[in-house]
């Protein structure tokens, strides 16, 4: 159920961000909000739940690109482990895929970072009482992209095939035959249109898909 922010105090705010500048400038410009409190900040992927159970934000404030688990799949996390907890995701990267994928996870929000400090505050008070809030220009583009090519297994290899694995190496970790794995690599580099793994993974990660 949506909740009136304007019946408590504050709004309890979590911020994952990993750059401490970039963190340290958000929390002191949101905490000017005479409505708005961060409550816990933290600077990797992993730390999101854990801060999320000890400090119960109403909001948290989540970056994509963190150290350990991303903030795309700590929003999923936090679904199921807080489901009061709104999920607001601000992030440099704007791409479509990234918001498909937000929105799956149970996002209420996606912002992109370079708007103004009173929109985002805006957009806290707005995702609390139950609207989704989405980028106008990001949501256009995502209108006019086509889904996720990919499938999870096909972006599983993907994301294992990182720092020069081996194809070995990939079996090992996903548990799979070699040749499955190599399988999965054509098809994902067919599906992307590029030449091999390397320039597959980069354009599936430019493309928001993993």
């Amino acid at each position: 159920m949506p909740r009136d922010y304007r019946a408590t105090t504050s709004i309890r705010v979590l911020l994952a961000e990993d750059q401490g500048m970039m963190r340290g400038a958000l929390a002191l410009l949101l905490g000017l909000e005479a409505d708005i409190e961060v409550v816990a900040q933290v600077g990797t992927g992993d730390a999101i739940v854990g801060a999320a159970l000890e400090s119960r934000p109403d909001v948290a404030l989540l970056d994509i690109e963190l150290p350990g688990i991303s903030g795309l799949d700590a929003a999923a996390l936090l679904r199921e482990e807080t489901p009061d907890c709104r999920v607001l995701i601000l992030t440099t990267f704007g791409r479509p895929g990234y918001l498909r994928r937000a929105m799956e996870a149970g996002a209420a929000g996606f912002l992109v970072k370079d708007g103004p400090v009173e929109e985002l505050a805006q957009a806290i008070r707005r995702v609390l009482t139950g609207e989704t809030v989405i980028d106008p220009a990001l949501a256009a583009a995502a209108l006019g992209a086509g889904p996720n090519p990919l499938t999870a297994r096909e972006c599983d290899v993907l994301k294992a095939s990182a720092d020069g694995a081996t194809v070995a190496d990939i079996a090992s970790k996903l548990h799979l035959s070699e040749s499955t794995v190599r399988n999965y690599l054509s098809s994902a580099i067919g599906k992307t249109s590029t030449r091999n793994r390397t320039e597959a993974m980069r354009e599936a990660r430019h493309q928001g898909w993993l």
